[in-house]
């Protein structure tokens, strides 16, 4: 997980003389959020490597971006800057915002899971003052949890899933004149992800995955990436913490049996993964949740 004073979003607000940073957390899973006063500034964002979500919560009527002086925010607005498009605003008078930050790994994760298309053929669409009143309901819910406090940390964690599906959902399209090289066909990238959940529980290897595309264990992993974004190993791990999320949320099995079900060695290999991903126990997950 990427520290947050190395997201360029996050460094180019600190090294702001006008800016000071109220909150910050690591929410897990290639997510983080930060809650910012600034005011009289000028801020540049050059080609970031991760996407922000930004909502403003307060005042922001004087803020713009350089090259549309005319469009204006307001409070309840927000503004979707994609990785690697770089913007530059303009604040004049005061403004309180709200950032999430969300890892490329983790929009690809939802461009499989959620929309079952490569992540290299969708874009997160650039916005700029959107009226979403179900997001921003949401940025309000999620600077009014405690990050420090390690339950409500992760209903932040689970409150911010929610916004990126919600963000997927609402604001991806297709890359334009986009012409794929590589990879793996349609049909085995479904093929994959159908079979890697239906045997979460069982330990999947590069061979076998490799074997489902009668291609070498090289070239599967090459193209694998391709397609899904990030490594087969990665993926396959992120498969096995959401199922185990989702049955600490429903259910009151043993962690043991959720391990099992997951497809984790042991309990304490479970719990090892789970706290390195989420910054908590597995227990602490499901007390948060109950």
């Amino acid at each position: 997980m990427t520290p947050l004073d190395q997201l360029q979003v996050f460094k180019a607000m600190h090294a702001s003389p006008h800016a000071r940073l109220e909150h910050s957390a690591q929410l897990g899973d290639g997510l983080a959020v930060a809650l910012w006063n600034n005011r009289h500034d000028a801020r540049d964002y050059e080609a970031p490597s991760h996407h922000t979500l930004s909502c403003y919560i307060a005042d922001g009527t004087g803020t713009f971006r350089r090259e549309q002086p005319s469009l204006k925010g307001a409070p309840n607005k927000l503004c979707i800057m994609p990785a690697g498009a770089p913007s530059n605003w303009v604040v004049n008078g005061s403004i309180r915002l709200a950032h999430l930050y969300i890892s490329q790994e983790q929009f690809a994760l939802g461009c499989v899971r959620l929309l079952d298309r490569e992540p290299r053929e969708l874009q997160l669409r650039e916005a700029t003052f959107l009226d979403d009143p179900q997001q921003a309901r949401r940025f309000h819910q999620l600077i009014a949890m405690n990050w420090d406090e390690p339950g409500e940390r992760l209903l932040t964690s689970s409150l911010a899933h929610e916004m990126l599906d919600h963000a997927l959902l609402s604001q991806v399209g297709m890359r334009a004149g986009l012409r794929l090289k590589g990879g793996l066909a349609a049909h085995q990238r479904r093929q994959l992800a159908e079979y890697v959940e239906g045997h979460l529980e069982q330990p999947l290897n590069l061979r076998e995955l490799a074997g489902l595309c009668n291609l070498s264990e090289y070239h599967f992993a090459r193209m694998f990436r391709e397609s899904f974004g990030l490594p087969p190993h990665q993926y396959v791990l992120a498969r096995r913490l959401a199922r185990a999320r989702q049955l600490l949320r429903l259910g009151a099995l043993a962690l043991g049996e959720i391990a099992l079900q997951c497809g984790f060695a042991s309990a304490s290999h479970f719990s090892n993964r789970f706290r390195q991903a989420l910054g908590a126990t597995p227990g602490e997950y499901r007390l948060a949740f109950s």
